[in-house]
């Protein structure tokens, strides 16, 4: 070698891997992997078995493997993979969280008896409305890639909870946003309606990707590093033009907001949760919501705690603007899907009170709202798929006139659902509320939080029209039927009933977990 470039190459350590803290997402990661080869060389009639105990196996090792390492896990967190991953106890929270909702999920996914063959294409190059549409609706078959795709969404929300750095960030961010954008125009029905959802969320993703990523730049440019706590060093004390911290910031909380459903950024979510399918709708408004907020909690906290007088007068308009949005849009819509929609909206506000507080009482209280969202979301979206007609899914609010005299239990469950929804006194909607504004009023924000009552109120009122229209109407003679559910949409529901009714009334662990440590703050 020459001597000159022996004296210019220099050792490179190769960076620290804590193996342990990981390997959830590890597993998540691998049997994705794993799943891909098991499109690519089992024989089509085993795939849907073989994809459904692997998805189950390894969420349940991914949820096991969480379980050892919290019992041990050190006080103040770690800084892995190079310091680009923060395993702290808001991460382990949010990983159990994830991992808990992805199970409730899966079963949808998975299930084939509600709707022969299951709610997904059999082969998803099929053109809407030709002979061989129709023919699908009626096979047994399924698109069975939609099990690697959750795994691969699963890991991507994982990684942007725990990311360390803007860029790893995004990077998570793309992983778990295309395998969702696929999976939304895979409806087995209303094949047009599930592809414009879907190109209709690509779209509207591809542009706030690119919002926050400029705004990675700039703050790139203003801290000379993409690493949260370095944004939050430069920006306690520096000489350079505030311009590049605030725009990029602003850029920055577009592409979260968006992702999280936060008006005025949710233009795409009515089209895309009614367009989806329904499992798939379940598990991104729980799962997705959770990747979100969990992102924005560590971004606020993290990078921009010592600017938050700068920038929480912008967010107070962005959750009163999301309320509003939410709230009033939602007394218009006729159809439940939509509604839904339009009601996460509005809980995308109130969960944004709790973001905004920067407090110990904040952040337990947004990670147990994620939670006890995330399972009342998805038994709603279990049981909107049981309601049927002729063409599927019946879910205009017409067709679930007198559901009560025609399906008592599944009228009883809905209704519990939606007073969970309304946050309602024995549920863990009104737990999850009561928390978040009281963290916030402890913080100075009493007229955000009588704003925000007001508006939960007014949502109320669409909530409980389903309820009266359930059980104060006749159901119409040719009106739609309610289907038996299999054993997976069964369990799917009564998880998330049973976890609504226990943090309704013994929500102290849940609340204990949460508020047991802050934000790693290495790097």
């Amino acid at each position: 070698m020459n001597p000159f470039l022996a004296q210019q190459v220099q050792p490179v350590d190769a960076p620290g891997i804590d193996w342990g803290a990981i390997l959830p997402m590890v597993i998540v990661f691998g049997a994705a992997c794993v799943g891909v080869l098991i499109e690519a060389f089992v024989p089509k009639h085993q795939r849907w078995s073989g994809q459904v105990v692997l998805t189950l196996g390894s969420i349940a090792a991914a949820g096991i493997a969480l379980g050892a390492y919290v019992s041990g896990r050190p006080e103040h967190g770690v800084v892995t993979m190079g310091t680009t991953l923060s395993i702290d106890t808001p991460a382990l929270f949010l990983w159990g969280t994830l991992l808990a909702l992805s199970v409730a999920a899966v079963l949808m996914i998975a299930d084939r008896s509600v709707e022969p063959g299951g709610s997904f294409v059999a082969q998803a190059g099929i053109a809407p409305g030709t002979v061989q549409d129709r023919a699908q609706v009626q096979s047994t078959g399924m698109q069975t890639e939609v099990f690697p795709l959750a795994l691969f969404a699963l890991g991507g929300m994982m990684a942007f909870t725990a990311a360390n750095d803007l860029l790893t960030m995004f990077i998570a961010l793309e992983v778990l946003s295309l395998p969702l954008y696929l999976m939304c125009g895979l409806a087995r029905r209303r094949r047009l309606l599930s592809q414009e959802a879907a190109v209709k969320y690509f779209l509207l993703g591809a542009f706030a990707s690119a919002f926050f990523l400029y705004g990675l730049a700039l703050l790139y440019g203003y801290a000379g590093s993409v690493k949260l706590a370095d944004i939050a060093t430069a920006s306690a004390g520096t000489d350079r033009s505030d311009t590049l911290l605030f725009a990029g910031l602003g850029l920055l909380m577009v592409g979260l907001l968006f992702k999280g459903s936060v008006g005025p950024f949710h233009t795409w979510t009515p089209d895309v949760y009614q367009g989806a399918p329904t499992p798939v709708t379940g598990f991104m408004a729980a799962c997705t919501k959770v990747a979100a907020f969990g992102g924005i909690l560590r971004v606020l906290t993290v990078a921009f705690e010592a600017t938050s007088w700068e920038w929480r007068g912008v967010l107070w308009a962005v959750a009163i603007i999301s309320m509003a949005i939410g709230a009033v849009l939602g007394l218009t819509q006729t159809d439940l899907k939509r509604m839904i929609a339009y009601s996460s909206i509005a809980h995308a506000g109130f969960l944004l009170i709790g973001t905004m507080a920067l407090t110990d009482e904040g952040l337990s209280g947004t990670l147990f709202y994620l939670l006890a969202y995330g399972f009342t979301t998805l038994a709603a979206f279990g049981v909107i798929s049981l309601v049927r007609d002729s063409s599927g899914e019946a879910t205009h609010l017409s067709a679930w006139a007198g559901l009560a005299k025609r399906s008592p239990l599944l009228a009883g469950v809905f209704t519990f659902l939606l007073l969970a929804l309304a946050g309602i006194p024995l549920t863990s909607g009104f737990v999850g509320k009561f928390v978040v504004f009281s963290a916030a009023l402890s913080d100075g924000m009493a007229p955000l939080v009588v704003i925000a009552l007001v508006f939960s109120a007014v949502a109320a009122f669409f909530y409980l029209r389903v309820v009266v229209l359930m059980y104060f109407s006749e159901p119409a003679s040719d009106g739609p039927t309610v289907s038996v559910p299999g054993a997976f949409t069964t369990a799917s529901i009564a998880l998330g009933v049973i976890v609504t009714l226990l943090l309704g009334v013994l929500p102290t662990f849940a609340l204990d977990w949460a508020g047991a440590g802050g934000f790693a703050l290495g790097g």
